[in-house]
Formats: structure tokens, C-alpha cells, sequence
């Protein structure tokens, strides 16, 4: 009997086993089928780690190499759509994490620069690489689309004729990035744009690719901004405020809006209202992240603004993930010193997880419009 027959019938004498093996076959899944989304299991001790950890205990195991499979993105919209995660224990941590969250301000202003640090920062050279030429780390519009820079391009355009800008407005950027969406509204707007960011990484980047804009890039948070502008976005940022600061993120919106502005908000955003992270994305991706509800954005605005327009259009973050994932793929030879093999897997797997979980409508992404109310209603493009 060969070595690969012996380790075959030792898996599936396996305790666990059996009881992974029958969650997998929900979504269509087999343990080392033949298909590019089955999982090819290499330890033993996977399935006792994955049914006592749950989805860090998936996670953590892929980075150590103890499973692989050539299609992630495919796996993971079969097990979401099958409602596996529900299915998988919560580990006792997970429990208290979420009950903390409840009680403890998990992004408080000192609590707020960690996700700046651990995730943002991790290095421009990554990002540049994964990223268009205007740095949008969130989702590109694919309505005409093909490429991710048209996408980009897209989307870029679409918030800025959503704003109505006009030239000499002044835009405040909550959540400014690299600066790709603040050059884009400087450069083909004429607006004067003021952004901020927790992120030394991308507030250095963005100074330098708005070099003679009227552009001003701040490391600040959101919580000490008092001015007046015209107009305010804020792209991919509202999911590190979390629930406890909804109220005072919308007190600073409409503190820094004119009374006759506009105010767009692009975000991730939840089918349900709870507190709970994926614990793997907690600890590996997003330290402190909590996806908003439409219940907690409409209780958080209600009293500040006019709720003009709601644009869902997460299926095309499934896109978006992809193209990341794919130059990710292609460029890594060029940074793969820089990194560990571990961070290769890592970064991989969390790509492939998110554009799973919006191609199987788990997650969504949504622009809204606000003012104080337009008279005869506001036009809002698509």
C-alpha cells in the first residue's frame, strides 16, 4: 500500500474527521476532491483545531500550511452560502471579546491608531503594488468597467459628482488614505480638500502625490476635527469607528458641514446588527473593526441629516478583491524579501475571504448621501 493511501485512511480514521467531512459536504465540499475548491488537508490535527478554535482556528491553520486549496475565493462563497460559520464553535475569547465590545470603547482615541499601525503601515511597497495608481484600498464601481484602474477611476468620479463639487469648495476626507480620492477632487474638481488619516504611512504618501494641490493631510483623528466645509467624505473608514462612537462620528459630520453641504459616507457594512468580528480578521487584518448595520447608521444620522440616497453595490467588491489579489500574486516575486512566507498566506487567505463572503451577499458595500434636506431633492448619479 502506497504512503498517500496510508495517510488517506489514517485522516478518516480520524475522530474529527468525520464531523468536518459532513460540514464540508453542506456546501458542496470534499477533503481532498479532486476540484480546485476542495480542501487538500496536509496535518492531521486540522479538523480537532478547527472544530475547538472555529474560524481562527481555519485561519491560523492555513498560515501554517496545514491545508491548502487552489481556490479560496470559490470555498469561501460555498461555505458562507451553506451558513458553515454559524455552525463552528465560538471560542470562549470570542465570547468575551464580544461582550467587551459591548462594554469597553475598543476604538477610543488612544485605542484608535492601533489598526494605523499594525495594518495601513505594513508597507507602501505592499500596497503600491496590490493597488491602482490612485491607492483606493476599497471597492472600484464595475458598472463599465474592465479594468481595476477603470473601476477606481469609476468610482473616484461617481463620488465627486455625487457631492455636486464645484470649483473653489472646500472638501473635508475623513479617513483620507493615500490621498488618491483628495488629488482626484483637487486636480479635476478645483476644490480645496483637507484630509486626515491615522496612518503615518499614508499620510506621507498622500502629502507627496498632492504636491501642488491645494491639499492639506493631516495625522489626526476624526474627534479633534472643528471647521467648516462645503462638502465631506469619508470612503472605507466608518469600519474602524465602531458602535459605540456612531453618535459622535455623525456630532463631527454635521459639526464640520456648512448647512447647505453634502455629506457622503462609503462603507462596508452588515446584514445584521451585532458586535461580532470574525475573530481571524480581529486578530490578523483589521485589529478593532466592527461592521456597521443599516439599523445603527439610520439611528446614528437620524437627528443630523437627510437621508438623500442609499447605493448598495457590494457585488463589485467581489471584483475588486480579486484584482488585488491577482496583482498580489503577480508582484509578490518583487517584495517577497520584505515579507514572510507566513504574511504571503496570510494576506492571500484574507483577500480571498472577503471577496467570498460579497460574492455570496454575506457582506455589503454602500454609499449613502446626506444633507439637512435639498429643496426640490438632489439628483444623485449612478
Amino acid at each position: 500500500m502506497s504512503s498517500s493511501c496510508i495517510e488517506e485512511v489514517s485522516i478518516k480514521n480520524n475522530p474529527w474527521y468525520r464531523i468536518v467531512s459532513e460540514m464540508l459536504t453542506q456546501a458542496g465540499v470534499e477533503i481532498n476532491g479532486p476540484r480546485p475548491f476542495d480542501l487538500q488537508v496536509k496535518h492531521p490535527d486540522f479538523f480537532k483545531r478547527v472544530l475547538q478554535e472555529g474560524t481562527l482556528g481555519l485561519g491560523e491553520s492555513y498560515m501554517d500550511g496545514w491545508w491548502d486549496c487552489d481556490r479560496l475565493d470559490i470555498f469561501f462563497h460555498n461555505a458562507i452560502r451553506a451558513g458553515l460559520e454559524n455552525q463552528l464553535p465560538h471560542h470562549l475569547k470570542d465570547t468575551l471579546r464580544v461582550a467587551a465590545a459591548r462594554i469597553i470603547n475598543l476604538q477610543s482615541k488612544k485605542r484608535a491608531w492601533i489598526v494605523g499601525k499594525e495594518h495601513y503601515d505594513l508597507g507602501n511597497d505592499l500596497f503600491t503594488r496590490m493597488l491602482d495608481e490612485h491607492m483606493q484600498y476599497s471597492c472600484g464601481y464595475w458598472k463599465d468597467a474592465s479594468t481595476l484602474s477603470d473601476a477606481q477611476n469609476a468610482k473616484l468620479k461617481m463620488i465627486c459628482d455625487k457631492l455636486h463639487l464645484e470649483p473653489g469648495m472646500t472638501l473635508l476626507d475623513i479617513g483620507c488614505g493615500w490621498g488618491g480620492l483628495a488629488e482626484f477632487a483637487a486636480r479635476h474638481y478645483g476644490v480645496a480638500v483637507h484630509g486626515v488619516t491615522i496612518s503615518a504611512e499614508q499620510q506621507k504618501m498622500a502629502q507627496e502625490r498632492c504636491v501642488g494641490l491645494d491639499v492639506t493631510i493631516l495625522l489626526q483623528d476624526y474627534r479633534d476635527l472643528d471647521m467648516q466645509f462645503d462638502r465631506i467624505v469619508s470612503v472605507g473608514m466608518f469600519e474602524h469607528v465602531g458602535p459605540k462612537n456612531y453618535a459622535t462620528y455623525f456630532n463631527v459630520a454635521d459639526r464640520n458641514l456648512k448647512p447647505d453641504g453634502i455629506f457622503l459616507l462609503h462603507t462596508i457594512g452588515s446584514n445584521k446588527t451585532d458586535n461580532i468580528v470574525d475573530p481571524w480578521i480581529n486578530k490578523y487584518i483589521f485589529p478593532n473593526g466592527c461592521l456597521p448595520s443599516v439599523r445603527q447608521i439610520a439611528e446614528a444620522s437620524e437627528g443630523h441629516f437627510v437621508m438623500e440616497d442609499w447605493h448598495n453595490f457590494g457585488a463589485d467588491y467581489d471584483k475588486t478583491l480579486m484584482a488585488w489579489h491577482e496583482r498580489f500574486q503577480n508582484y509578490w516575486p518583487e517584495i517577497a524579501n520584505n515579507y514572510s512566507e507566513r504574511f504571503k498566506r496570510m494576506f492571500s487567505y484574507y483577500l480571498n475571504a472577503c471577496a467570498g463572503a460579497f460574492r455570496a451577499r454575506d457582506i455589503q458595500l454602500w454609499q449613502i448621501v446626506f444633507t439637512r434636506g435639498v429643496e426640490h431633492g438632489l439628483r444623485v448619479p449612478r
